[in-house]
């Protein structure tokens, strides 16, 4: 794959840079002033337990929570009060937990329906070489694929658009092993053309293979962070967070 040209902000600057987040469902306080940021380039994981806010956190990022204050700046842009549409448009995706993939449609539609919001997004061909079942499932209903292959199809989906921002939330939940290490091999292949990546992920030892730096969340709040390479001396804090 030929290599995906770098956003012109230097990378001193963050690309995503989330300041005092808080959100709410109802009456229901979720997020309690959460900071953290995502350079370009970078993968980028939250942890912590079910509860914590991770979800609720990319739910922000997209517009998508229904009552979010503080301060969310996308490529040096603020987009706290944005809807999710003109955020996509502006160069972040998610892919959601429950996937999104459309039962009624075949592999090939699914993967032409969203558009294209900037150059840069993978073909065709590129995310059926990341995802060779795909290509082979490609007029199959995508009611009739397999878990781990609508988890493929979400993914390779978003890559088509042209986002610079992926958020991929909880991409290895309830899969086989074989598929979990497929998707990891795809995020490795994306780092180097510029992709950025932010993942919620509760599987800590598949996390720290791809990350670049962690954030962990408890109770609405970032309560720790460390790089990759501080791993070895953060593995009692992480063990007593996350309970691996």
């Amino acid at each position: 794959m030929s290599d995906r040209t770098m956003s012109d902000r230097t990378k001193s600057e963050p690309l995503l840079k989330v300041s005092g987040l808080q959100a709410w469902y109802g009456e229901s306080h979720a997020l309690h002033g959460v900071d953290f940021e995502v350079r370009a380039g970078e993968v980028v994981t939250l942890l912590g337990r079910n509860g914590a806010g991770k979800t609720t956190t990319l739910k922000c990022a997209m517009g998508m929570a229904p009552r979010r204050e503080g301060s969310i700046r996308f490529d040096g842009a603020e987009t706290i009060a944005l809807p999710s549409d003109k955020i996509a448009r502006r160069g972040v995706a998610l892919c959601p937990e429950e996937r999104g993939v459309f039962a009624s449609l075949t592999v090939l539609e699914n993967l032409l329906l969203p558009p294209k919001i900037a150059p840069g997004g993978l073909s065709l061909d590129e995310i059926y070489e990341l995802f060779p079942n795909l290509r082979e499932r490609s007029t199959s209903m995508g009611g009739k694929l397999s878990g781990g292959e609508q988890q493929m199809l979400a993914i390779g989906r978003i890559l088509r658009t042209g986002a610079r921002l992926l958020m991929l939330d909880e991409p290895t939940e309830g899969l086989a092993p074989i598929i979990v290490k497929q998707i990891g091999a795809a995020i490795r292949r994306l780092k180097p053309r510029g992709f950025t990546v932010l993942l919620v992920e509760q599987n800590f030892r598949w996390a720290s293979g791809l990350a670049d730096r962690f954030y962990v969340m408890e109770h609405g709040r970032v309560i720790d962070a460390f790089a990759a390479a501080e791993l070895p001396e953060n593995m009692d804090k992480l063990h007593a967070y996350l309970g691996v």
